[in-house]
């Protein structure tokens, strides 16, 4: 898949692609604001769960995928000037600079393939769209100039299956583990489920419960609020795939945020 994400010949969403294997969110920020991004995942493991981090100026996610470039392997990214989009390439290769520390955190994707074998239906795959993506009223825990809200992705699932995917998803940490809220949207400050801040629109059936987990798009809702001079991120829903199994991380923690290097 990184293959013909790299020679351009795929460049959509990634849900429901290699099933089976760990996906992630991206984030790169220069070395100055590294080791507070860092700890600032650390205060926010829920939400952005921590698996691999680059040394500055590598592309290469030596923890995950040792034969991978981040700056050519994901579907599309997005490019943040002062916490502005300021466009959405499929190479990033221009924009590397020596100092970049790449973050990849856990993303809801992983859990899917479990959800799957579980009998709990992704209607999104079904249509071939991305899940649907709001900025909520939860706030992530602050670190140093890191803050913002906490950005969820949300899936309808039939009534008689939110149990099973709550049991299945509570059992990967890195996948955002279990769903930060069930059913009314309000509660979390989303006014309309039917108008997302990312992704696309899933109309919610009568038999249906939206259901959010914690999404690693956060990152790109704080990068908007704290506005650095540059950050690289993904698109959402256009994750990395790593080389590790979903069976390999099953009730695995966030990596040790307190470690220096990867």
């Amino acid at each position: 898949m990184r293959r013909l994400v790299r020679s351009g010949k795929l460049s959509g969403v990634t849900s429901g692609l290699c099933l089976g294997y760990l996906q992630a969110n991206l984030a790169v920020l220069p070395d100055e604001a590294a080791g507070e991004f860092r700890e600032f995942c650390g205060a926010n493991q829920r939400t952005m769960p921590l698996i691999d981090v680059t040394k500055p100026g590598d592309p290469v996610p030596g923890r995950v995928a040792p034969m991978a470039d981040l700056r050519t392997d994901l579907p599309r990214y997005r490019v943040y000037l002062r916490g502005q989009l300021a466009g959405e390439p499929t190479d990033v290769r221009d924009l590397w600079q020596d100092d970049l520390v790449a973050f990849l955190l856990g993303c809801s994707f992983t859990a899917e393939s479990k959800l799957l074998e579980a009998g709990v239906r992704m209607r999104h795959q079904e249509l071939g769209q991305n899940v649907p993506m709001f900025i909520t009223s939860i706030q992530c825990t602050p670190v140093g100039r890191f803050r913002g809200p906490v950005v969820v992705s949300m899936r309808p699932i039939a009534r008689d299956s939110v149990d099973v995917a709550w049991r299945v998803t509570a059992d990967y940490p890195l996948a955002h583990g279990a769903p930060l809220h069930v059913g009314d949207p309000l509660a979390i400050g989303i006014q309309d489920v039917h108008r997302p801040d990312f992704g696309d629109r899933i109309a919610v059936q009568p038999d249906e419960v939206p259901v959010f987990w914690a999404c690693g798009v956060t990152p790109q809702a704080v990068i908007m609020a704290v506005r650095p001079d540059f950050a690289i991120t993904h698109a959402p829903g256009h994750m990395f795939v790593t080389d590790v199994k979903d069976s390999d991380v099953r009730g695995r923690q966030p990596l040790d945020c307190a470690a220096t290097s990867a």
